[in-house]
């Protein structure tokens, strides 16, 4: 059949053929993970401390800030942050070795010529060699290769997600971090004034004889201790500022502008079902398609050691100016089987099965660890945001109280009738309490985030793709 039509008949059917191969086993659903690597996790119908809330978890949490200058900070990390460049890089990379896999399932074609004159290597033939061939893939192997790269290509894609929800997680703790740490310093710094007025009440007393070099000296060391104090918030502040800078891709000269309050907590939020958690979260999603692509790597070495079958199909024209041919310029083509079966290869393939077995066991274990995971977090962050509505509820109760009792030790010392430790004591016990409630409040939008990252609920409504 000498025309290029018989080759591409040869292909057809060849591919036909393939496509007949034996069908490929399904890895386990989400659904057959839950069921068989969490069977001490009987999942309750709500979350232990979610109020009973079990509306759907809703999305784009960053908006419940309120805060622009936040938002405006998270999409500048989105786009310069080294590490989510880096998973992004992952994602075009397992894009490609899912086209590697799916051209294998594909014909390979090639084209050969050879050319010269008398003189040449050749000796003086002149030729085109068109040759096909495509494998068989009666025992899955290659299908068993392509889904596996889709299901890693996946997982990298998932995890691409997660690591977009964690950057701007990260980004907007350190955001609450930092302000706090201006707010940390303004507290030291108002300690430090109401020291000063004391040192200059202080040597005023001792001047007009009404008072005493102890306390003088005592008012003294107030004020340094102060003074350290406000150093060291400074510091803590620059290296906070760093650390947002570095996340947006900046040079950390900690430069950048912060502002000077801490966001309102926003309303209480819907927490959906545990049963729904594991389906929600991008890492989890990641955790059960890396399952899915070690169970088709089993598949694939468990057939790499059956027999492979291709076909072969090819043409060639020869002519020569030295040596007559026969039936010179016609071409001739050639239709063949290839078949190949591994007799011995010292246990390798035997091996490759083992090894591809253990893989599954593991990605099957990571899913275990990884769904424990998500149930604690999750706990945990609504356990701790509970706690710490209930500390600032005392705190600004008791911070109220203090401030009383410091404005008491104050006019109690200017009219003589306390000493200068008491009022040292109230101003002591005063920043001490501001300093913790502050603390609390930042937390409490820390625990917030950490709350909307455990849920799997997205910071915007559309992530853009990774890649091109």
């Amino acid at each position: 059949m000498p025309t290029f039509a018989a080759l591409r008949l040869v292909l057809a059917l060849a591919l036909a053929a393939a496509s007949a191969g034996c069908a490929l086993d399904a890895p386990p659903t989400a659904a057959d993970l839950r069921a068989d690597v969490l069977p001490q996790a009987a999942l309750p119908a709500t979350f232990a401390l979610g109020r009973g809330d079990a509306a759907p978890v809703r999305d784009s949490w960053l908006a419940s800030f309120n805060d622009p200058a936040l938002v405006s900070l998270v999409n500048e990390a989105l786009l310069h942050n080294a590490d989510l460049q880096v998973a992004a890089a992952r994602v075009e990379q397992a894009t490609g070795y899912v086209r590697v896999a799916h051209g294998a399932l594909l014909p390979s074609l090639g084209l050969a010529g050879v050319g010269g004159g008398k003189s040449g290597g050749s000796g003086g033939l002149d030729g085109v060699f068109l040759n096909a061939s495509l494998e068989l893939d009666v025992w899955g192997r290659l299908r068993y290769g392509q889904a596996a790269a889709q299901a890693q290509a996946d997982a990298v894609a998932a995890d691409y997600a997660y690591a977009r929800q964690s950057i701007a997680a990260t980004v907007a703790k350190a955001w609450f971090l930092a302000i706090e740490a201006g707010l940390q310093r303004s507290i030291a710094q108002d300690a430090l004034v109401s020291a000063q007025t004391m040192l200059r009440l202080a040597q005023e007393r001792l001047r007009i004889g009404n008072g005493n070099a102890q306390a003088e000296a005592q008012a003294r060391a107030n004020v340094g201790s102060y003074q350290d104090v406000v150093q060291q918030v400074t510091l803590a502040r620059e290296q906070a500022v760093r650390a947002l800078e570095l996340l947006l891709g900046r040079y950390p000269s900690a430069e950048l502008a912060i502002a000077t309050q801490l966001a309102a907590m926003p309303a209480p939020v819907p927490v959906g079902m545990p049963s729904e958690l594991l389906e929600r979260r991008p890492d989890m999603i990641a955790a059960e398609r890396r399952v899915a692509a070690a169970f088709n790597r089993v598949g694939e070495a468990k057939a790499a050691r059956l027999p492979r079958i291709s076909l072969t199909a090819g043409g060639s024209t020869v002519s020569s100016d030295l040596i007559v041919l026969k039936n010179a310029g016609d071409p001739i083509w050639s239709v063949g089987a290839n078949l190949v079966a591994p007799i011995y290869k010292g246990g390798a393939l035997q091996a490759q099965v083992e090894i591809s077995t253990a893989e599954q066991k593991q990605a099957v274990a990571e899913y275990a660890r990884a769904g424990q995971k998500a149930f604690g977090e999750v706990e945990g962050a609504l356990s701790a945001e509970a706690i710490l509505r209930e500390r600032g509820n005392i705190l600004a109760t008791t911070v109220r109280a203090s401030e009383d009792a410091l404005s008491l030790a104050q006019t109690q010392y200017r009219v003589g009738s306390a000493d200068l430790r008491a009022v040292e004591q109230s101003q002591l016990s005063l920043y001490s309490l501001k300093t913790a409630r502050l603390r609390v409040q930042t937390e409490q939008l820390a625990q917030r985030v950490n709350l909307y990252l455990a849920l799997g609920g997205d910071f915007d409504q559309a992530p853009p793709a990774a890649g091109p």
